[in-house]
């Protein structure tokens, strides 16, 4: 009888689990940035390691973090209908994983290069700088990016526009604001990388 209680309990501890994450992907489907934030806290490690085992490279671990939740943020109104965030998570995380190999298989000319490309090592870093600091470092980096790239941060991060949305705005295509956002989420975060600051809190203070 006991044991029965035991499988109850859990089972109803599960679902409260599952009934809360849906809550907040539903406050993320309607541009929450604060849920956003807590998302991204509770699930970045696991695909930063899972990105990690898959591509063999931290430095690819963090390209993968990086695109999996602007990806995310991006296409925000998807989450509605998605019932097990975790399995979503997994198979969108080993694809993008996958489409990373084969890129570095397409642009590289022989195996060894391959296997040297994707052994990079880069230490991750502890957060050294205060939220007030790490402001003022975004501040700067926002410098080091061409006109375009600053108006489609501006527009995508600042005033909350979908990247379709901006296109319109800007004139240009849906591809070419995608292409700015991630270079200029890149140089946002190499920049960051210098002063010490990992990737963790760069995205909190992003959707902050």
């Amino acid at each position: 009888m006991s044991n029965f209680f035991v499988v109850l309990t859990a089972n109803h501890m599960a679902d409260n689990l599952l009934e809360e994450e849906k809550r907040l992907l539903l406050k993320i489907a309607d541009g929450d940035r604060h849920a956003f934030t807590l998302l991204f806290k509770q699930y970045h490690n696991y695909v930063y390691l899972s990105g990690k085992k898959l591509t063999h490279s931290e430095y690819w671990a963090e390209e993968v973090v990086q695109d999996i939740f602007f990806k995310i943020w991006q296409k925000r109104e998807r989450l509605v209908d998605i019932d097990n965030f975790g399995a979503y998570l997994n198979r969108i995380v080993r694809n993008h994983s996958f489409n990373i190999l084969r890129q570095m298989a397409q642009e590289s000319k022989s195996k060894e290069q391959i296997i040297r490309k994707t052994e990079i090592d880069i230490n991750p870093t502890q957060d050294t700088v205060h939220w007030k600091e790490a402001t003022a470092v975004l501040e700067k980096a926002l410098h080091t990016l061409t006109p375009q790239q600053r108006i489609a941060y501006e527009l995508c991060h600042i005033q909350g526009l979908k990247y379709q949305e901006a296109a319109e705005q800007m004139g240009v295509s849906y591809e070419t604001v995608h292409s700015h956002m991630k270079e200029a989420i890149k140089k946002i975060r190499n920049h960051f990388k210098t002063m010490g600051i990992t990737y963790t809190l760069l995205f909190a203070l992003l959707f902050s």
